[in-house]
């Protein structure tokens, strides 16, 4: 009874649920849906958009809460700085140390609390100006810190209490302002916020609202505009689909509706033509075919089983030299046949192919030319004769024929073994090389060999002792599976054999083999060259470099001693490179006597040398620096010569001093450094503080690089007197460098720095120049000394410098005195006497510095008439104390007078030492006895206070 009232009510509603459905497949219906689905996506934007902005206003709210939150922390900074207050009163009256540093404490850490509230306060306000309160709080902090440590400082009386209080005042006053400022601006900017949210919720709902109603105008005008014009379309496409090609299509406007209509009025005429083109081309298809033949590149004859002609394109007539006349339909194939045979010697080819089998062949006119012939039959029983040109090809052929055998020629001639084998491993090239190669000939080796039939061979010629030819295969496998288009090195009977797989586009590959024993030979020698040392055959940075890395890398102790020769450069200056060369050998000889098997001893370059001591410790390593420097100390009889020198060494143990390579050997550098500024001849270990000190050296230089431009060196001047009549004769100058941070630098530090890096130069010039334009303001019989570093005369600009420095000051050239010392005379005597000539040319005096501390001094005399010797004040502090000073003091004097040199005394200081030298008849006087060096400035002051000191004296 259900059931069959079910069935009746669904019949009822089946008709009206198939009408609903068929109307949502329609364009109307569609139309519907799209606007529903837009109009829930919009309202559900809305919505969103709404929430979204609410919830901004309750984060605004919240974000204003949090900036109130900042009070706390400014009203805790009142409380710091009353703390503060509090506790320096603590601090004013009591009396015990320990109670007054306990006090200083708790000052400095209410300090640094009232800091971060300050900070916090100001980064949680969201406020320009309570950010600025609070860092004018934090300034007058500062000065009230400031005023409390002089009100402290007994030594200070501008500081009183009224000050100290003001400025209390001052800080609770701004902090005051910075919670006002902050309690202000928040509420301010919670209320633009309140105001905007509002606002914004108010215009989504209506952009909401606006956008729905927007959408049903839209969704109304389509379905009016679209609805109609598409029925109408789609009647006119059932009708020129049924064939009726004369409906008339209405004109519609110039939408795409529009464009619809036309498209369908197109595409009926479209159709109406191509039936009518369908019909032209039937009736030309065999006027075209007749075209298509008399155009071929190929020549066709079609025989009728009545052996006449059918059909025949000019092509043919033209390949057998006959008319074509003669292929008229019609014509009886004998007439022809003879013709062609005449004229081609193809007769043969018109045949019927009853009396041999049908097929393609190649034959020769009697003019040359080749043809490619295809006979045929036919249904009908007739025949057909297809034939084309290929004397192009066949001459292609030969040419290719032809480089084949150039080919062979080259592969038989390569310097390199060729195989090559097609994808079923077969071979299908080999050439003489290969043979040679592995020991083989021609007759053992044919065309479709296998690898594997190769290698018996070559197992059995001996080249893989030891070796079947599987296990060969089997490494051959091994191989080109890690390495597919690798490249394998063979020993075969003692050579390298280099063998290169490829593989071929046809599957197959190609292998070559190249013997590269000599080049490998050659390889490992280079190898070894580029890491090691190419005149003690040492190893060079290089391989030291990677012996220290392995040895780190395996956990290893181990120590490493860096040295240098001293007094080597002198060597090689002195007795020439080739001499510097073997004493390099030698010192290698012995340095290799006094390590261990385990150890490494490397040279890094020039005379520095560096050694790996293995499972070093500082006791081994200790011994090991004291015997390098006992053998090192010896006498080398280097070709006839006897030298003597020394070394310094430098060590660095790991892991305790690094546990990398460069670093130890960096820390090695500086402990060298350390041993050689101590003097020389000893050992020093790498002490942590060694690298400060390097920092702070390369922080002088690079202040020393900036110095010239920053304008921070000043000239001092040291007068020199006359000893016989205590008259000032002039000046030398002197370099100071005033540090902008440590103050002024000792030229002992900074000269030699400047030497190094090379700015010792500039540094000279502005010394020359300036020290002329000083001199220039002086009175005519004063002159300038100014000194010459070894670095500064090599210069080849040196000469341009004095004149320039000459002209722009315009100092007479006799009243400078260019001060050089025996240093610059063993660099090089041809060039330095011809520089020291160029100046004496120019009028310039030349002095001699430093004399007597050398081994070489007189044989320069003798070579280069200086105007003055300059006694090092190394004499002159030990007159009075040694005879020997007196005498050696007396014999220069002596020798400057015979020479007709002036002599000049360095490091007077005491009356003695005046008396000393004016009785030994030495000219001229310079020290601290006479003056200490001063500014330019000074000189004049100077001058007026030497007469009576000297006189007195």
């Amino acid at each position: 009874m259900q059931r069959a009232k079910a069935s009746e009510i669904w019949t009822r509603w089946r008709p009206g649920m198939s009408g609903r459905a068929a109307f949502f497949n329609t364009i109307r219906g569609r139309i519907l849906i799209a606007f529903l689905v837009m109009s829930a996506i919009t309202g559900a934007l809305g919505l969103y958009t709404t929430q979204s902005t609410r919830d901004t206003g309750l984060l605004v709210e919240k974000t204003f809460d949090r900036s109130l939150m900042s009070i706390n922390y400014a009203r805790a900074a009142a409380t710091d700085f009353a703390a503060m207050r509090a506790a320096f009163a603590r601090l004013w009256i009591a009396s015990e140390p320990e109670t007054r540093a306990k006090l200083e404490i708790e000052i400095q850490r209410l300090a640094r609390t009232l800091n971060e509230d300050l900070d916090i306060a100001a980064q949680r306000s969201q406020s320009e100006r309570a950010t600025q309160a609070a860092q004018r709080v934090a300034r007058t902090v500062e000065v009230w810190k400031t005023i409390r440590e002089r009100l402290l400082d007994t030594n200070v009386s501008d500081a009183n209490w009224e000050s100290l209080d003001r400025y209390a005042d001052k800080v609770n006053e701004q902090i005051d302002l910075l919670i006002n400022y902050t309690a202000g601006d928040g509420f301010i900017y919670r209320q633009t916020a309140r105001a905007t949210v509002a606002r914004d919720v108010q215009l989504n709902f209506a952009g909401t609202l606006l956008a729905i109603f927007l959408s049903a105008i839209v969704t109304w005008l389509l379905a009016r505009r679209i609805v109609g014009p598409v029925a109408a379309a789609s009647n006119i496409a059932g009708q020129i689909a049924r064939g009726k090609l004369d409906v008339v299509i209405p004109k519609d406007s110039s939408d795409e509706l529009g464009t619809l209509l036309d498209s369908m009025g197109i595409m009926r005429d479209n159709i109406k033509a191509a039936m009518e083109r369908e019909v032209g081309l039937r009736q030309s298809a065999q006027s075209r075919l007749s075209d298509a033949l008399e155009n071929s590149q190929k020549g066709v004859v079609l025989v009728d089983a009545n052996d006449r002609i059918v059909l025949a394109n000019g092509q043919a007539a033209a390949f057998f030299r006959v008319s074509q006349s003669l292929f008229t339909p019609g014509m009886r194939v004998g007439e022809v046949r003879e013709a062609i045979e005449a004229s081609a010697g193809a007769g043969r080819l018109l045949t019927r192919p009853d009396y041999y089998e049908p097929g393609t062949e190649q034959i020769k006119l009697n003019d040359g030319r080749w043809l490619n012939v295809s006979q045929s039959l036919t249904r009908d029983g007739g025949f057909i004769v297809v034939c084309g040109d290929v004397t192009e090809t066949k001459r292609q052929e030969e040419a290719l024929r032809a480089t084949n055998l150039r080919l062979d020629a080259a592969l038989d001639n390569m310097t390199q073994g060729l195989s090559l084998f097609d994808a079923e491993g077969r071979l299908e090239v080999i050439n003489r090389r290969y043979l040679e190669i592995f020991g083989l000939t021609r007759d053992m080796v044919g065309p479709g060999a296998t690898f594997l039939d190769l290698l018996e061979l070559s197992v059995a010629a001996g080249n893989h002792p030891g070796k079947t030819a599987q296990q060969v295969m089997a490494e051959q496998h091994e191989f080109l599976r890690t390495s597919p288009t690798g490249m394998r090195l063979l020993d075969i009977s003692g050579r390298v054999i280099s063998c290169v797989y490829r593989p071929t586009q046809s599957g197959g590959f190609v292998a070559t083999y190249e013997d590269v024993t000599e080049r490998q030979q050659a390889e490992t020698k280079i190898m070894h060259m580029a890491r090691h040392d190419a005149l003690t055959n040492l190893p060079n940075r290089v391989l030291f470099r990677e012996t220290m890395e392995a040895a780190l890398a395996s956990g290893d102790k181990l120590a490493v001693l860096f040295l240098d020769l001293d007094r080597f450069k002198s060597v090689n200056d002195t007795l020439g490179h080739p001499v510097g060369d073997a004493l390099l050998c030698e010192v290698t000889r012995r340095l290799q006597l006094t390590v261990r098997g385990a150890d490494t001893v490397a040279r890094l370059g020039g005379d520095e040398f560096a050694i790996i001591q293995m499972g070093g410790i500082p006791g081994q390593a200790t011994d090991l620096a004291v015997r390098i420097i006992e053998a090192i100390s010896e006498p080398f009889d280097i070709m006839g010569h006897q030298v003597v020198i020394g070394t310094s060494v430098g060590i660095a143990v790991a892991p305790t001093d690094g546990n990398e390579p460069d670093q130890l050997l960096r820390n090695a550098d500086m402990a060298l450094y350390r041993a050689k500024s101590d003097g020389r001849g000893t050992y020093h270990f790498f002490h942590p503080e060694m690298d400060s000190a390097l920092q702070a050296r390369r922080s002088l230089e690079l202040d020393l690089r900036k110095a010239l431009g920053n304008g921070e060196f000043e000239l001092y001047y040291q007068p020199i007197v006359k000893l016989e009549t205590g008259v000032p004769s002039g000046f030398e100058a002197l370099l100071r460098w005033r540090h902008p941070e440590h103050g002024l630098v000792s030229p002992d530090k900074f000269i030699p720095i400047a030497e190094e890096i090379g700015v010792i130069v500039s540094i000279g010039d502005w010394v020359l120049k300036q020290a002329c334009l000083d001199a220039a303001a002086w009175p005519d019989n004063l002159s300038v000394a100014v000194n010459l570093s070894a670095v500064q005369f090599r210069s080849p600009t040196l000469a341009l410098s004095v004149v320039s420095a000459l002209g722009t000051s315009g100092l007479a050239p006799g009243r400078l005195e260019l001060e050089i010392t025996e240093t610059v005379l063993l660099q090089d005597d041809k060039s330095v006497l011809d520089t020291l000539h160029q100046m004496r040319d120019l009028g310039v005096k030349i002095s001699m510095d430093d004399f007597g501390t050398g081994y070489s001094s007189l044989s320069y005399l003798r070579s280069f008439p200086f105007d003055k010797i300059k006694i090092d004040r190394s004499f002159i502090n030990e007159l009075g104390k040694k005879e020997d000073c007196v005498a050696i003091i007396r014999a220069v004097s002596r020798l400057g007078l015979s020479l007709g040199m002036i002599t000049t005394a360095e490091g007077v200081e005491t009356k003695e030492q005046l008396d000393i030298l004016r009785a030994e008849g030495c000219t001229q006087g310079q020290g601290y006895y006479f003056s200490p060096p001063r500014p330019v400035s000074e000189v004049p002051a100077i001058l007026k206070k030497l007469k009576p000191r000297t006189r007195a004296a």
